[in-house]
């Protein structure tokens, strides 16, 4: 006889669907006003051409998808949604801040954090545009 549990997916852990869209409903609404994130004005033309309902339903998708549960992520890549937008490296930073803030106002554990993280840090390179560093002088 096998003793050995199956860990619940993440999916699973964070209370799923309705509990993922609350958090995505809150975390959608702060980046859309962040100042810090609409001072690129391609940013803040992004966050006024989607309607928020629709961009609220396709991010709940995907981290759904991404945690392990059975939604399916019907929207572009993260590349062909990012590419053209400029977004620094500071800029994503203040939406990591933001994204923080949301987990721990739900109160989402650590070890849900982290990995919620690890998912999310996976796509940095599709999202921020990386700059070289001048050197004065």
């Amino acid at each position: 006889m096998n003793t050995e549990t199956k860990k619940p997916s993440l999916y699973e852990r964070l209370g799923g669907v309705y509990a993922i869209a609350a958090v995505v409903d809150t975390f959608i609404d702060r980046i859309m006003v962040a100042p810090e994130l609409n001072a690129n004005p391609l940013v803040d033309e992004a966050h006024h051409r989607v309607p928020k309902a629709g961009f609220k339903y396709l991010v709940t998708e995907m981290v759904c998808q991404v945690t392990g549960g059975p939604q399916r992520y019907t929207g572009k890549t993260m590349a062909e949604s990012h590419k053209h937008l400029n977004i620094s490296a500071s800029e994503w930073v203040v939406f990591a801040g933001i994204f923080k803030a949301v987990l721990d106002e739900y109160k989402v554990p650590e070890a849900e954090q982290a990995e919620l993280f690890a998912i999310v840090g996976s796509t940095r390179s599709d999202i921020v545009v990386e700059r070289p560093v001048s050197k004065a002088g």
